[in-house]
């Protein structure tokens, strides 16, 4: 298996080497150096290097003030919005859930100001939603329609 693999690793090294030459002026002593270089990247993908030599990354707040009544602070970023969930998609691709689970959040974590979410409750009210079968006041009924006016009969 190791020596496929190595076969296949000059045969691709070759390959890519040659495309390379055919295209571009490569001067005779720099042709060793362009091998290694590409042989060296094929190699890598294979086995790439473990990333444990990154640092865990900071928040950008303390996760204690992250939370205030008007706005939420962005982890990420610091950004202050009032809804997070479509910031943490469209900046990191990050669902909610994903977002928790990196900063090492509580699961009634909010995605949405506080002040934001009462306000938009009492809206929802206002508007009727959230109502449960029909509104106790009966509707109208339809006026019965109009009835035509007898026909005079012409007068000879």
């Amino acid at each position: 298996m190791q020596m496929e693999h190595d076969q296949a690793l000059v045969t691709l090294t070759a390959d890519i080497v040659v495309a390379h030459v055919s295209n571009n002026h490569v001067a005779q002593a720099e042709l060793p150096q362009l091998i290694a270089a590409v042989h060296g990247a094929l190699s890598r993908i294979r086995n790439p290097e473990p990333e444990s030599s990154q640092t865990p990354q900071e928040p950008a707040v303390p996760i204690r003030s992250s939370v205030k009544p008007d706005h939420l602070v962005c982890l990420e970023d610091g950004k202050k919005l009032r809804m997070l969930k479509r910031h943490l998609m469209v900046h990191y691709n990050l669902t909610p859930e994903a977002y928790r689970a990196k900063w090492n959040l509580p699961k009634d974590y909010p995605m949405v100001a506080p002040n934001y979410a009462a306000r938009r409750r009492e809206l929802a009210l206002e508007i009727g939603l959230g109502r449960t079968g029909r509104s106790e006041t009966p509707a109208a009924e339809p006026a019965p329609a109009p009835t035509p006016a007898p026909a005079e009969e012409p007068q000879d």
